[in-house]
Parts: structure tokens; C-alpha cells; sequence
């Protein structure tokens, strides 16, 4: 049955009825990566059901909605109490670490402490600004003019511009601008009710991020399914590659060392052992199986559930590099190696987009 979140997202997206597929004909292959991620099992071999990525499948299953978030996102909500309109308009962008601006009314300032936790206990990672804007019926704030603090600044000013010859200009503009000549004076009226009202209206802007960040995310994960897909390809298209480098690289060994000592002195018993020798270094079956697993476990970590998992991509997409720049290292071919330029294509293009990953 169709999970409350999923039907929501369907009607908020339009995604037609008959769009949801269940086609996951490796899930099993992927929930044995995730099991033995990130175990090194040497002994295995690349899977042969990596030929499986050469053809099209559909990852739009229902367990699959609201799995992956994006840090880039817009939320906005208005509210009302009495004869006040309250709104809050929130936008989000990528960031390692939280970071959180917020412009308030000067009679909310005492309740920035409280509204910052609010909005990291809800909006997790990523820059956060939040404009919170609170007018009376009529458009104005009543407002109050400190007018010994006027005062006070207005004849130090004078005299100051006096004794040092300077033109006083708009000085009256200057002093309004100065911090607390002018306040606003709903602070000592704003009563609980009033508060609730504006907690309400930011936690409605907060839910609208929530849901931009949804929809984002699941292009995200579109895009990284895609391109993990097509490192698993290029990986199934390497084992043509390793007998053909073999068979060249003992024809090249032989070669040269019938141009130095000549064909009748060469020892076959050694020449084969140090052919062992330079074999046993280029093989790469170890870095197959382990970019295989981590690229499977990197899949269904797409569809862990409602937790940030931008960090966790991240660790394992650095594990898919070890393993792609080692295959790159022992290569020893020019059809290998632009098929590992390709993994690292693919890679760097995963990299771009997890910088937007919550």
C-alpha cells in the first residue's frame, strides 16, 4: 500500500498513478553490499549481474520517495494575530555546516536563541536565512523615540562639529539611524498567544522548505542512481581488457629481453617466474570486487530512510575513488586507462552533486 508521504508527494509533483514501477531486480545484490560493506572479501569475483546496468531500470518505487534531501531550498508562510500579519520567508543553500542568519523585529530579538534551535533541530545542514516580518493592519509598527538618547547624541554631535569647523549636514537622518533612538514598542505587549501565532507560521515555513528540499532531492538522487550505474557499467567493461593486457605484456617482456641477452640465453623457468611477478601486481580483481560493493552500498544508502545521508555519500564516494585511482595505477593498458578516465568522470560528477546533499 502507498505510504501517507508518498501520496502527498505524488499529488504535489503530479506523478501519475501508473508511474510507480517495481523493478528492482538487483535488490538482493544490494542489500548483500550493504551487508558486507566495507568488508574486503578477496576471495570473490566481480558479479556477473553487473551486466544488469547495461539495460534500463526503474528506481521510482515507493520506498524510494523522500529518502534524499537537497540543501538548497525556499520555504514561505504567512500568518496572523489581532490586527497583526506575520510572515517568514526562509531560503536554504549549501553549506558543510549549519549556518543560520535571521533578521527579526526588534521586539523579537530575546527569542533568537529559541528560534535558531527551532530552525537547526528542522532544517539540519546548509546556510539558512530567514526574514521575519511582523505589521500592524494598517502597514506600521508603532514605534517609540528614545528622546534623552536623541538628545544626548544631537549635542555631543554639535559640539563636536563645532569645535572641529565641520558642517553638521542631514545630522537629524544620522542620529535616527543610530541603534535604540528609535524602538519599536510591541515587546512589551506581545503576549503567548501572540508568540504561538508566529511559531506556527514559522514552522509552516519550515515544513514548505522541507518539502522544496524533497523535490530537489529526489532530482538529486535521479542523478547520482544514474551516474553510480554507469561506474558499475564501466566496471563490467574491463575483464575483455585484462587478458589482452596480459598477453601484451609478455610478448613486450620477451620481446626485450631477446634484444638484450638474445633468444637462446633467455631461462623460460625465470622468465615465467618474473612474468608471475609483474602479473600478481597488475592484477586488479580486489579493487573490481571492492568497487562493486561500495558502488552497490552507495545505491541503497540513496534509500536509507528520513535521515541526512550527505556525509555518508560522501565517505563512500571517496572509497570509490581509492579504488578507481588503484585500478588506474595498475592498468598498465591505454584501453584500461580510458575506461578508468571515465569512471573518474562519472565520479567527479557524483562529487558535484553530493556538495548538495543534506
Amino acid at each position: 500500500m502507498e505510504s501517507q508521504s508518498s501520496a502527498k508527494f505524488r499529488n504535489s509533483a503530479k506523478i501519475p498513478e501508473n508511474f510507480i514501477l517495481h523493478s528492482f531486480d538487483f535488490q538482493g545484490k544490494l542489500n548483500e553490499a550493504a551487508h558486507n560493506w566495507p568488508q574486503r572479501r578477496p576471495e570473490s569475483v566481480l558479479s556477473p549481474r553487473i551486466s544488469q546496468f547495461n539495460q534500463p531500470v526503474h528506481f521510482f518505487t515507493d520506498i524510494l520517495f523522500f529518502m534524499l534531501f537537497s540543501m538548497t531550498g525556499y520555504g514561505r508562510a504567512t500568518g496572523s494575530y489581532g490586527d497583526k500579519s506575520i510572515s517568514v520567508e526562509i531560503r536554504a543553500v549549501n553549506s558543510k555546516f549549519p549556518d543560520i542568519k535571521m533578521r527579526l523585529p526588534g521586539d523579537y530579538k530575546d527569542k533568537e536563541l529559541e528560534l535558531r534551535k527551532i530552525i537547526n533541530d528542522h532544517a539540519d545542514r546548509g546556510k539558512i536565512d530567514m526574514l521575519l516580518d511582523v505589521q500592524s493592519a494598517d502597514g506600521a509598527a508603532p514605534v517609540s523615540l528614545n528622546e534623552s538618547l536623541f538628545k544626548g547624541y544631537h549635542a555631543v554631535l554639535s559640539r563636536l562639529a563645532r569645535e572641529l569647523d565641520i558642517h553638521q549636514g542631514d545630522m537629524l537622518q544620522a542620529i535616527l539611524r543610530i541603534p535604540n533612538v528609535v524602538a519599536s514598542t510591541n515587546g512589551s505587549n506581545m503576549d503567548s498567544e501572540e508568540w504561538q501565532a508566529t511559531l506556527d507560521t514559522i514552522n509552516r515555513a519550515l515544513d514548505d522548505l522541507r518539502a522544496f528540499r524533497q523535490v530537489e532531492g529526489n532530482r538529486l538522487q535521479q542523478e547520482l542512481e544514474l551516474r553510480a550505474r554507469n561506474i558499475l557499467k564501466l566496471l563490467g567493461s574491463v575483464e575483455p581488457f585484462e587478458k589482452e593486457r596480459f598477453a601484451r605484456l609478455r610478448d613486450r617482456i620477451r620481446n626485450s629481453m631477446e634484444e638484450v641477452i638474445g633468444k637462446e640465453k633467455i631461462d623460460q623457468n625465470r622468465f615465467e617466474q618474473e612474468l608471475l611477478f609483474y602479473l600478481e601486481k597488475m592484477d586488479i580483481t580486489e579493487e573490481k570486487v571492492r568497487l562493486e560493493q561500495h558502488s552497490l552500498y552507495f545505491i541503497t544508502q540513496l534509500t536509507d530512510d528520513d535521515r541526512p545521508i550527505g556525509r555518508t555519500l560522501n565517505f563512500i564516494s571517496q572509497e570509490m575513488g581509492r579504488e578507481i585511482n588503484t585500478l588506474g595505477a595498475k592498468a598498465y593498458d591505454a584501453s584500461l586507462q580510458r575506461v578508468v578516465i571515465q569512471m573518474k568522470e562519472e565520479l567527479e560528477k557524483i562529487k558535484e552533486q553530493l556538495a548538495n546533499v543534506l
